[in-house]
């Protein structure tokens, strides 16, 4: 293991530190960043995140994809837990703590819209920093996408209703560019310039090394990539400390419940840890650009029901590296 990751919860600390920092004292260079997008998805923060997950994009054997059919079990749990378990959990929560137990420090209208930003995080499962994740933790690349792919096409015909049942309300408009030039970007893109580049090197030994040398790349991709998020949002965490820490707790919360009951469903089901490890993940993680535009485009900018997909941004990353070294330290949940 290198430097960089055997101490990557410190490099993403001060990657946090650094971006709310700068963040903070040049808010014109922040919101420069912020309004570099396309289809409401930020372009520097794609270009990053491509760069995380083209090595993993170049391990994927488009041979060993069939053989996933006679294994489908890993499939089956990750679809349930991302749909019929993650976002009524996310709601549940959401009510307890945002309505129930902080309601005297939150007002009830900005209340209602911080459950409902929450809401739109839990029913977006990840499509992207999966693969990260995935990766850190050893997960069989092919099976990691083909699960990314069967949450992309459920989520083109179950995300509008869900979150409308949810929300209460039946006029959801789902940003469609946002959607669709996001699976083109982190999943269709990267696929095919792996896919090219296998076939460009050819031998197997060739590809494990150039995997090797693109490994510190990835790394620091996902510490900058942490840097420009707390950089853009600095000005929210720091002019609303307490809101950000009440919306952070129940999204935690979710994370690691999430994350424990597809594990602990995996392993009753026998699931290897390259299985198990990136099924978990996917639900435990968000597909954040889908849920930041969607509640830019129902309740505006500086909604609170934007900034509660904003804090969900925040958060993501250092909770989910440590999901990361939980999958890759517990054989007993995760048995290899």
């Amino acid at each position: 293991m290198g430097l960089f990751e055997r101490y990557l919860s410190l490099w993403v600390g001060l990657a946090i530190v650094v971006g709310v920092v700068l963040g903070g004292l040049f808010p014109d260079l922040a919101d420069w960043i912020a309004s570099m997008q396309f289809a409401n998805i930020n372009l520097p923060i794609s270009v990053l995140v491509w760069g995380m997950i083209f090595p993993m994009m170049l391990a994927v054997d488009f041979n060993a994809i069939g053989g996933i059919r006679q294994q489908p079990r890993g499939l089956l749990i990750t679809v349930a837990v991302n749909w019929l378990i993650k976002p009524f959990t996310m709601t549940a929560l959401a009510w307890l703590f945002i309505r129930g137990l902080f309601s005297a420090w939150i007002p009830e209208a900005i209340g209602q819209e911080y459950v409902a930003g929450m809401i739109l995080l839990g029913v977006a499962p990840c499509t992207a920093m999966v693969f990260v994740w995935s990766r850190l933790s050893d997960g069989d690349p092919n099976y990691t996408l083909v699960q990314v792919v069967i949450n992309d096409l459920i989520m083109v015909f179950a995300f509008v209703p869900i979150a409308a049942l949810l929300l209460g309300v039946s006029d959801v408009m789902v940003p469609w560019a946002t959607m669709f030039t996001a699976v083109g970007l982190f999943v269709v893109f990267p696929l095919v310039a792996g896919w090219l580049t296998r076939v460009f090197l050819r031998s197997s030994g060739r590809i494990k090394r150039l995997e090797a040398r693109l490994k510190p790349f990835a790394i620091s991709a996902l510490i900058t990539t942490v840097l420009i998020l707390f950089m853009v949002q600095a000005q929210a965490i720091l002019s609303q400390p307490l809101a950000i820490v009440m919306i952070a707790v129940p999204l935690i919360i979710q994370t690691y419940v999430i994350f424990w009951i597809t594990a602990r469903w995996m392993r009753l089901f026998n699931q290897p840890r390259s299985v198990a490890a990136p099924g978990a993940m996917i639900g435990a993680s968000n597909f954040f650009e889908l849920a930041v535009a969607v509640a830019i485009s129902l309740f505006g900018l500086n909604s609170g029901a934007a900034l509660a997909t904003v804090v969900g941004v925040l958060v993501e990353v250092p909770v989910m590296l440590s999901l990361v070294n939980i999958a890759n330290r517990n054989q007993r949940l995760f048995p290899d």
